[in-house]
């Protein structure tokens, strides 16, 4: 008969002999002062030294990945976990694991999620870079917390803890160093208790398998992916504002502005950023949407109150009328043609009017269909 396990340690390790001896001898010291039920789980992510035997001879549980990436090791050490509790940290010493206390504690309280956070704890000499420490760190933690409406000061702490329940409801799936995003901004959109707690910052051992820009890259690429307002909607929203007030400003004459003649060049340009805003606001759409269906995201107050007043029908009307507006202006320029004989004409001001609302007016009616589609596609699962 197997015994119970409280709480699973789990140590993605990628050559890292030098140290990961080390971190397991750490662990097994706090559970036998702690009295706590615990296994280590070492996740081989394809090591050519000899970690994977020094962790084997120092009590772990060692599994192999043989898919290359953070995320991938992290997903196998968390179907392998049978604690009620999980504790994450890196195998390179850097986290010291003395610190499990401090993460169990907000756990058994009822929190789901328990994030390290190096800057409210020491960073040691020599542990981050100052590019890291002073800009890359703080500038995607603080993306993090204005997406997502967080006050996490460290989202990139490799040293976490949560439930093994909360495991399951987040469904994590990425691979590579964006996992410690996800796992975030999962905990953030399913609505779970996220604590955080000071821990201290230490030098790594060994090599560095980070990929400083490029993994900076995928954490931001996740968070725009995973949020279609600051993505589509509010650049969208910006520009067809900006782009119609300076269209409608000029649809009569030039204007002056710092002491310059604004006049049908700047028009054509503000057409074209309207046209253009108008669509990222539709793929905005469309992608929230998306995202609220496959749970992505959560349902927020604006989203409820516009599909609550949403309908085919409506917004083939308002389609319908912004179209039939521009169709009425080429009317009269056609009126105004017919007028000369159909001889020299300039309505360039006009002409690019109506065609802005003609294209936005059929963008809305055809948007209107699909965004009704999605919507139904929802109903019909309900």
């Amino acid at each position: 008969m197997s015994k119970t396990v409280d709480v699973s340690c789990i140590l993605p390790c990628l050559n890292e002999e030098e140290t990961i001896g080390l971190c397991v001898k750490k662990i097994k010291d706090v559970f036998a002062k702690e009295n706590i039920a615990g296994e280590i789980v070492v996740v081989d992510n394809g090591s050519i030294d000899r970690s994977r035997e020094i962790a084997e001879r120092e009590g772990a549980i060692v599994v192999s990945e043989t898919h290359k990436g953070y995320g991938a090791a992290y997903l196998r050490g968390l179907r392998e976990a049978k604690g009620k509790y999980i504790i994450m940290g890196d195998a390179d010493d850097t986290y010291n694991f003395y610190d499990i206390p401090k993460f169990l504690k907000p756990l058994k309280e009822g929190y789901d999620l328990v994030m390290g956070s190096r800057f409210k704890g020491k960073i040691r000499k020599g542990a981050m870079s100052w590019s890291h420490r002073y800009i890359g760190n703080p500038v995607l933690s603080g993306i993090c917390r204005l997406f997502f409406r967080t006050r996490l000061s460290d989202i990139h702490c490799g040293m976490r803890a949560l439930t093994n329940e909360a495991y399951k409801k987040m469904k994590l799936r990425t691979l590579g160093m964006e996992f410690a995003t996800e796992m975030v901004v999962s905990a953030i959109t399913k609505n779970l208790k996220v604590s955080e707690v000071p821990i201290d910052y230490h030098p790594r051992i060994g090599e560095s398998k980070l990929k400083p820009l490029y993994d900076a890259w995928r954490h931001t690429r996740f968070m725009l992916l995973y949020c279609p307002m600051w993505l589509y909607l509010i650049p969208g929203i910006l520009g067809f504002a900006g782009g119609m007030i300076l269209l409608l400003l000029l649809s009569r004459r030039p204007i002056y502005f710092l002491g310059r003649s604004w006049d049908i060049h700047v028009m054509a340009f503000a057409s074209v950023i309207s046209i253009l805003s108008y669509q990222l606001m539709n793929l905005g759409i469309f992608a929230h949407t998306f995202a609220l269906k496959q749970g992505f995201l959560k349902y927020d107050k604006v989203t409820v109150f516009f599909q609550s007043r949403f309908s085919l029908e409506k917004g083939l009307a308002l389609g319908g009328a912004v179209f039939l507006t521009g169709f009425v202006i080429l009317i009269f320029i056609f009126i105004d043609w017919f007028s000369k004989n159909f001889g020299a004409l300039y309505r360039i001001r006009e002409a690019l009017l109506a065609m802005t609302f003609l294209v936005i007016g059929l963008q809305t009616m055809f948007s209107s269909f699909f965004i009704s589609l999605l919507f139904l596609e929802r109903e019909i699962k309900s």
